[in-house]
């Protein structure tokens, strides 16, 4: 919605946008809390809202590809990639995670009372126009590669996300 307010004693016109956008930064790597992200970005997708989603840090887990890319990589960021998880099948939870044995059983309440799992709800927010986007300086930090990520991942740095942000009215950091 756009509104133009004129004033009497000026001869400029102002026109103000109504913020209706919802953004999420994901900085989490835990399986429950990247879950809970999915589900607000397709809800409000699902309203016609645009929804910007910016990763960072250990919330790029959940876009690294399941399977090993070839890149090259320092000692240090090789170190890294061996350490973290790597894609979304491999997150795990945040509170009684039991050395796995919580996410599976999560997954499999998940399954049983037929709520999406993490990979469909990723590829629904991607159908419905989602802004997925991969913080560039955690990138680096963290040494992951454009390469390792999923498709359809946009890369940029925190000043697309404020951006995205001042055209918001919902900002969450999860």
């Amino acid at each position: 919605m756009a509104t133009v307010k004129k004033g009497s004693n000026s001869d400029k016109t102002v026109v103000t946008k109504e913020a209706d956008g919802k953004t999420i930064i994901v900085f989490s790597g835990d399986l429950d809390k990247v879950l809970a992200s999915f589900i607000i970005a397709n809800g409000a997708a699902a309203m016609g809202r645009p929804v910007t989603m910016f990763f960072t840090f250990w919330g790029l887990t959940a876009l690294r590809k399941a399977k090993k890319q070839p890149v090259k990589k320092t000692f240090m960021e090789a170190m890294f990639g061996w350490m973290l998880p790597r894609g979304s099948k491999k997150l795990s939870l945040s509170k009684m995670n039991m050395g796995g044995m919580g996410t599976a059983m999560m997954k499999k309440i998940m399954k049983d009372k037929n709520v999406d799992s993490l990979e469909t709800l990723i590829e629904k927010a991607m159908k419905q126009g989602v802004k997925i986007v991969a913080c560039t300086m955690s990138m680096d930090v963290m040494g992951i590669k454009p390469e390792e990520l999923i498709d359809g991942v946009e890369l940029a740095g925190v000043g697309s996300y404020l951006g995205d942000a001042e055209e918001s009215d919902v900002n969450l950091f999860i």
